[in-house]
C-alpha cells in the first residue's frame, strides 16, 4: 500500500476483472456463487471515483476476497460449461 505504482497496478487489475465480469453471459453469472454485480460495481467505483479510492478497503479486498474469487474462477474454468 505504500508504493503508488503498486496501488495503480492493483486498481488497474480490479478494473480489468470488473470489466471481464461485466461481459460474462447471464448463464455464466448464474452458475457461480460469485457476487458478479458487486465486482462490476467495485470496478465502476474505481473507474469513476479514482480520486477517492479507500486504500485500506482495497487491501482488504485483495487479502480477503480475491483468493475466494480466484478459487471460484479456477473451479468454473475446470467445468465443461465454465466460461
Amino acid at each position: 500500500m505504500q508504493e503508488r505504482m503498486v496501488q495503480d497496478a492493483v486498481i488497474r487489475n480490479f478494473e480489468v476483472i470488473g470489466e471481464a465480469a461485466n461481459r460474462l453471459s447471464a448463464t455464466a453469472k448464474s452458475s457461480a456463487s460469485v457476487p458478479w454485480g458487486r465486482i462490476v460495481a467495485f470496478r465502476n467505483r474505481l473507474i469513476h471515483g479514482y480520486w477517492s479510492v479507500d486504500l485500506p478497503l482495497l487491501w482488504d479486498v485483495v487479502v480477503n476476497e480475491v483468493p475466494i474469487l480466484r478459487a471460484e474462477v479456477v473451479r468454473l474454468l475446470g467445468e465443461p460449461d465454465g466460461f
